[in-house]
């Protein structure tokens, strides 16, 4: 699984499964905290993170929402995601 991003002890993942991983989503990870974010809603629909961490990587996921989908959308080709900038 790719690391896309990653900024202040939080690591954003995304797998490689073709047709078989719907909705998009990326997969977070904060210590022993996981979470699935929702790309087209920007909302955590699985897991848990610390309220602070959840706002951080919320806000990342509005700014590159964009290319987010883009990630999702060669990762279903089968293709490698490109990394994306840090929350700053």
């Amino acid at each position: 699984m790719p690391t896309i991003s990653m900024f202040y002890g939080i690591i954003i993942r995304m797998y490689y499964a073709p047709s078989k991983h719907p909705p998009p989503h990326f997969h977070v990870y904060y210590g022993e905290y996981r979470a699935s974010v929702d790309i087209q809603t920007c909302e955590i629909t699985q897991g848990k993170l610390p309220k602070k961490q959840s706002r951080l990587v919320i806000a990342w996921a509005e700014l590159h929402q964009e290319e987010l989908m883009a990630n999702w959308t060669l990762l279903m080709n089968g293709e490698k995601p490109f990394n994306i900038q840090p929350l700053q």
